[in-house]
């Protein structure tokens, strides 16, 4: 065994305090970073605080490489089967994600009208028409406030004009404006919680991934370090269930107990994680896949019957890193991924039927 003197230690502790301070940042809350820490990514968001509900619009600065890993049973979804390996299409112009269920789908016409009018899209062989790709993705909010009111073309147009490369906010804003968590077992008694959206970022010299997240689970958000609940299923006096817990009772029930919350298309969390190092769609439909690992960390139970869960992974290309294995990038997404859920409810704050953990 090697022995170390003192001054040996300490500098080995501060060695590692160093590799790990990244990190701690994007935990911690004081320096949380955010999607658009990814060099040539915007976000903005249109919030409709009537409802409330909202929608967010994630623009590429060139085209992008992007893939997908939806297990979810229901998603809600538009041009999603253009990110699988198979298709020809190897880039896309922009994410679009609303509330407002499949209703608010048509929405994503504002995106394309914002990239039409800007000459943004891929040449289609006729004089001036250029056609951007845009993928969509909705949550159910349907059931905070007034379902009449959803995200239309004009609500998406002013979330892009609204995006910035900058800092932008989490919490009750755009898509996760009307995001709930803790649902699933509303018959039962249990009433659930105010989710929201979220992001995180990580930075290792040169390479950044970065993540948002709509949070808008069926079951219960964790922090995914510790496994503690921050937000989710509740007992009358404000104790969290454990939607864990309550699965358990679920099968030694009697006949007549109310049946499981789980309708499809109810419960969505929508993510997003990118990354400056490029790599090819391919590689990015693996890379959403081990992302899709830090969200089962931070939402239990994920990926059940009736959700549309889907995570989208990016590549805007700034940096070529060939030496980095991809189970290192996707390993980090993943975590990056668990803090952007873990921010979106801690962000959001109180409606009406729906606490907050912010209080």
């Amino acid at each position: 065994m090697t022995l170390l003197t003192r001054r040996e230690f300490g500098e080995a502790l501060g060695g590692a305090a160093a590799l790990a301070a990244p990190l701690r940042q994007t935990t911690s809350g004081a320096k949380p970073g955010s999607l658009t820490d990814v060099p040539g990514i915007k976000v903005g968001h249109f919030t409709d605080t009537r409802r409330p509900t909202g929608c967010t619009a994630i623009l590429f600065d060139s085209a992008s490489a992007a893939g997908v890993d939806y297990n979810g049973s229901a998603p809600g979804e538009s041009q999603v089967v253009l990110l699988q390996p198979v298709s020809p299409v190897e880039r896309i112009h922009g994410l679009f994600l609303t509330g407002g269920g499949v209703l608010a789908l048509p929405a994503a016409g504002g995106v394309l009208q914002f990239f039409e009018e800007r000459k943004i899209g891929f040449d289609w062989g006729n004089p001036g028409l250029r056609i951007p790709i845009v993928v969509s993705a909705v949550i159910d909010d349907l059931s905070v406030g007034d379902p009449r009111i959803r995200p239309d073309a004009e609500a998406a147009y002013k979330a892009c004009t609204a995006a910035t490369a900058g800092s932008f906010a989490e919490g009750n804003v755009g898509a996760g404006a009307g995001a709930t968590v803790g649902k699933m077992h509303r018959s039962r008694g249990l009433g659930g919680m105010k989710g929201g959206l979220g992001t995180a970022s990580l930075t290792l010299g040169d390479v950044v991934i970065g993540a948002l997240a709509v949070v808008n689970a069926a079951g219960d958000v964790l922090e995914w370090r510790s496994g503690r609940i921050v937000a989710g299923a509740r007992r009358a006096d404000g104790a969290f269930a454990d939607s864990g817990e309550v699965m358990r009772s679920i099968v030694l029930k009697t006949a007549g107990a109310p049946a499981l919350d789980d309708p499809a298309l109810r419960s969505t969390t929508l993510a997003v994680v990118a990354t400056n190092v490029e790599l090819s769609k391919t590689a990015l439909t693996k890379m959403a896949m081990m992302a899709n690992c830090g969200a089962s960390r931070a939402i239990r139970p994920y990926h059940t019957t009736g959700d549309g869960d889907q995570l989208f992974a990016v590549s805007t290309a700034k940096l070529q890193r060939p030496d980095l294995q991809l189970t290192v990038l996707g390993s980090l997404a993943a975590d990056v991924v668990a803090e952007a859920i873990v921010r979106g409810v801690r962000a959001a704050t109180s409606v009406a039927g729906w606490p907050a953990a912010s209080k």
